[in-house]
Formats: structure tokens, C-alpha cells, sequence
């Protein structure tokens, strides 16, 4: 799972959305660092599938976007962005599988909602080690990091090659961050290629956990220069369908009706 993009770039009425970016990622764990407001949210949708560029060429997993939009959504899928696979927290975590499984089924067949046992087993790739919550759990009454580890559950209960992750530091405790940090990184090291939206770098967090993952920084892009992704072990500066649930869970994005997101009318049942 490659990705490959050369001067990539998004315009919107009052200017520039990020771009132009050029870099390369070659699977496992990716973090793409940049400052609120840099346009890093809309980059991860639109190496997603879910936004188109408005220059510039860009190729995931083999596919060439935006001609080729439904092949990257149908081996894509995305976790923490507000507004897209937000949780409704008055529902319970086996309500909360049983919509999701719901809608990658075929139309014709009967999904029950999953019990504990189910819930254990359909949770434990994602949770680990850490503590798996009862079925008749509401989610309000989850930790921070077991919401965000649910939301990680749902979104790659379809198997996607890529997954997409917004925010990372949505998560304020320290703990929290350290959870979810290792969890990806297991993620990534079982063949899902991780891409990670953060504000700055969490070397120490990855010192401590003893991951290294490649660093993409939207911040040290200059117009006249191509940065490529940097190893921390070696730095060398070469440089949404969202997850379709139903309503009872989420609440699709406001920004689905720009111009530049695509049709989202008729999900793909194949992969979402």
C-alpha cells in the first residue's frame, strides 16, 4: 500500500486548503503532522477518496485519484473525524457493532446484536491487551481511549488496506495517546497502512513504545522545494464514503456538501 503525490493541492473561495504537497509513503505506520487549520483534515479525505484535488497527481495503492475514487474508498476507511464516525454516546458498544455489521452484510441477512462474547471477539485485534467493554456498556460510560479504540474497531471491521486516523491529540491524556499509539503501531505492523493526522510529533511517546513511524511535516513544504517522508531513525529530508453507518450512530460531516467531496448517495455495500 504505496502512496504517491506530486505538488498536490485544494483551493477553496477564500484561498489555498493545503498545497502544493509532494511525498511518498510505503505502508506500515505514517503520522502527518500539521498545524490546525493547514488543511491536514481535507488531505487525509482526499488520500481517503472522499475529496477531490483540485492539481496536481496522486496515486493510492496503485490507484490514480481522483479518476479512480470508488477503487480507493472501497480499500479505505477512516477513524476520528468529528462529525463523520463521531459515537452516539447514549447507545450501547454492542448496538454500536451490531449498525456497523449491519451495514456490511448483505441487504437480505439478519444481523443480531453481538453479545459479550461476540464483543470480545470482534474487539480484541483492535483493544489488545486493554480492557474490552461489556456488551450493555453505554459509551458514555467508556474511558477516552476505549471510545476512540471503538471508533477504531468500527472502522476497520471491513478490512480496509488503508486506514486514516484525524486528530490524534483529540485525546488529551497522555495515557490515552500512549494506548492508542501502540494499538496503531500493531495495526500497521499486520499489514493496515496507518496514516495519522497530529499537531507535533510525539518523539518521546514513540521513544517509550520503541515505534518509529515515518514522519510526513505539511509545515516544512516550501513552494520551491519537494520534501519526502523522513525516518526518525534516519533523517533524511528527500521527502469520505465515511464508514457507513446508520444515524443512530453518527452524524455525517457538514463539509459533505462542498463541491469538492464526492457523492456519498450511494455507499459501497462491497467494502463499507
Amino acid at each position: 500500500m504505496q502512496i504517491h503525490a506530486n505538488n498536490l493541492a485544494l483551493n477553496a473561495g477564500r484561498g489555498p486548503v493545503y498545497g502544493p504537497l509532494t511525498f511518498d509513503t510505503n505502508g506500515g505506520l505514517t503520522v502527518l503532522r500539521g498545524d490546525p487549520g493547514s488543511g491536514r483534515t481535507a488531505l487525509l479525505l482526499t488520500l481517503a477518496g472522499r475529496m477531490r484535488p483540485d492539481s496536481g497527481s496522486l496515486t493510492v495503492g496503485g490507484h490514480h485519484l481522483p479518476r479512480q475514487l470508488r477503487a480507493v474508498q472501497k480499500i479505505s476507511s477512516v477513524a476520528g473525524f468529528v462529525g463523520i464516525d463521531s459515537l452516539e454516546e447514549s447507545v450501547t458498544v454492542g448496538a454500536a457493532l451490531r449498525e456497523r455489521l449491519a451495514w456490511l452484510a448483505p441487504w437480505w441477512s439478519i444481523v443480531r446484536s453481538p453479545n459479550d462474547v461476540a464483543v470480545a471477539r470482534l474487539c480484541s485485534p483492535i483493544f489488545g491487551n486493554e480492557p474490552i467493554p461489556h456488551a450493555d456498556t453505554v459509551i458514555w460510560d467508556l474511558a477516552e481511549s476505549q471510545q476512540f479504540l471503538l471508533r477504531l474497531v468500527l472502522a476497520t471491521l471491513s478490512a480496509p488496506e488503508l486506514l486514516l486516523v484525524d486528530d490524534i491529540e483529540q485525546l488529551r491524556n497522555t495515557a490515552s495517546r500512549s494506548i492508542i499509539w501502540a494499538r496503531l503501531a500493531d495495526l500497521a505492523a499486520s499489514g493496515t497502512h496507518v496514516v495519522v493526522c497530529a499537531s507535533s510529533f510525539d518523539d518521546q511517546l514513540w521513544a517509550d513504545l520503541g515505534i518509529a513511524p515515518a514522519l510526513i511535516d505539511m509545515n516544512l513544504q516550501p513552494a520551491d522545494v519537494n520534501p519526502r517522508v523522513e525516518n526518525p531513525a534516519e533523517v533524511n529530508p528527500a521527502e469520505v464514503n465515511p464508514p457507513a453507518v446508520g444515524p443512530a450512530l453518527l452524524t455525517m460531516a457538514a463539509a459533505a456538501s462542498s463541491e469538492h467531496l464526492t457523492a456519498q448517495s450511494e455507499p459501497i455495500k462491497e467494502s463499507h
